[in-house]
């Protein structure tokens, strides 16, 4: 403003109050969030000098400076109840993606959480008996019958229930880890560090690429050993020179000795590899058949479910972990155990589980139609300022499952005239829903595998929102 401080003829909170642009927020709104929101769009201008304009003299507004105000203030509103927590349409590609959740989880589980939350349920409570039970039996005949386990018990993360295993087995005690083993999982969380918040001992065998059944044997201690903890390799793979013992080895070397051999197994896949077109795999039920005396598994990863850590394995170790009071600290509530025994139920059918079980479905989508449904992407733009290509793409199967495995997959790769792709990418990540996609040479690149058919449509409209009439 000429010929003086335009901050000095900001408008007054009471005045805007009072002009009809306001009255709407007044009624959708309590007046303190409305005059606070107020106060703070005020500071806001005041230290950009002035901003918005159309304020009048001071302590008056004229309607279009009340105007701008009141949508300033509905912004801020808006924003502050906006959920931190949000829905995400994934078009990384990545279909476990650790960042954004992991497994979606399918109808029947979703269905089965919504029951559990919305009032009263048995879950410390024995209906036949009238008298308190214990939550720890829910999901346990279903892993019993589907795994083999004699026992099975769900805590909160596949971490804690290693945790849980090394600290009611071997605490206070050493604990054999092969040298290759001494994995990172996501967050920076770390084997050793496992271990020494469990109160066991780590002892390193062998080497980097090659562990031997004889390095065990040899680091092995008579009441100071433990257990031998084997941890699958699922996020990154070793390859050339390597040795490694197998299970059924270790497992003698353990009945041999007495003591414990636990299997870190991680990927939760319960569904055969060879039906997903993916390379074999180690799961549960093998590790159980080839001597372990617990196995432990995540089921938010290819299981498919909530986020739990699933232990399998021998009722009287797997009781002892039940009674250890760490178990408190690590149990899961009641809207987790509904969804992974809505997920465990699919799989009692083999066919219902790759037909209901997202990730499972999601690896199983023919080229042709992943071709489709980005075309369908495609031809959605038509007539904005999108310049849309189709193209293969390889897809991944993500939270730390199957590393270096590519997935054939089909990608929308777009350029838009008003703005670069890193700038597109913000804006369909910053709307409502987000979208989140990759950015690759220049070009925004959408991956239709990890979106679902329902999504494609809630994409384009999301698409031609962002920049569809230039920008």
């Amino acid at each position: 403003m000429e010929g003086g401080d335009a901050r000095r003829w900001l408008p007054k909170v009471d005045a805007l109050l009072g002009a009809p642009e306001f009255a709407f927020l007044l009624e959708a709104y309590p007046r303190a969030r409305v005059v606070e929101a107020l106060r703070v769009v005020l500071a806001e201008a005041r230290s950009r000098g002035g901003e918005p304009g159309g304020a009048g003299a001071a302590g008056t507004t004229d309607p279009a400076g009340a105007g701008e105000w009141a949508r300033r203030v509905q912004e801020r509103l808006q924003e502050a109840d906006r959920p931190s927590l949000r829905p995400v349409l994934n078009a990384t590609g990545v279909l476990l993606h650790t960042n954004l959740g992991r497994a979606p989880l399918s109808r029947a589980a979703q269905e089965a959480m919504y029951r559990a939350a919305r009032g009263y349920s048995n879950l410390e409570f024995d209906l036949e008996a009238g008298e308190r039970g214990r939550r720890y039996v829910h999901c346990v005949g279903l892993l019993r019958e589907l795994t083999g386990a004699p026992d099975a018990l769900v805590v909160n993360n596949n971490a804690a229930a290693v945790l849980l295993a090394l600290h009611t087995l071997a605490e206070g005690r050493e604990v054999l880890v092969s040298r290759g083993e001494l994995v990172e999982i996501g967050g920076g969380f770390r084997i050793p560090e496992i271990l020494a918040r469990s109160g066991a001992v780590l002892r390193e065998v062998g080497t980097t690429n090659r562990t031997r059944l004889g390095d065990y044997r040899r680091a092995l201690r008579p009441g100071v050993t433990a257990a031998i903890l084997k941890v699958h390799r699922s996020n990154f793979r070793i390859t050339g020179f390597t040795e490694e013992a197998s299970l059924p080895e270790l497992a003698a070397l353990a009945r041999e000795t007495g003591i414990f051999l636990l299997h870190d197994l991680g990927s939760g896949l319960f569904a055969p590899p060879q039906v997903l077109g993916l390379p074999p795999e180690p799961r549960a039920t093998e590790s159980l058949q080839q001597g372990v005396h617990a196995v432990a598994v995540s089921g938010d990863k290819l299981l498919g479910g909530p986020q739990a850590g699933i232990l399998l394995g021998e009722a009287e170790v797997i009781g002892r972990m039940r009674e250890n009071p760490l178990c408190r600290a690590l149990r899961v509530d009641k809207v987790t155990l509904a969804g992974l025994e809505a997920t465990l139920r699919h799989y009692l059918d083999p066919e219902e589980a790759l037909r209901e079980v997202p990730v499972l479905r999601m690896l199983r989508v023919p080229l042709g139609e992943l071709e489709s449904r980005a075309r369908q992407v495609a031809v959605g733009l038509d007539g904005t300022a999108w310049e849309a290509r189709l193209a293969p793409g390889i897809a991944a199967v993500g939270g730390g499952t199957y590393p270096g495995v590519e997935i054939p997959s089909w990608t929308v790769r777009l350029r838009h005239s008003g703005f670069p792709a890193h700038e597109a990418a913000r804006r369909l990540r910053t709307g409502e829903p987000p979208v989140v996609g990759r950015v690759e040479e220049g070009e925004l690149v959408l991956d239709l595998r990890s979106v679902d058919p329902e999504e494609v449509p809630v994409l384009v409209a999301r698409l031609r929102e962002v920049g569809g009439d230039g920008g």
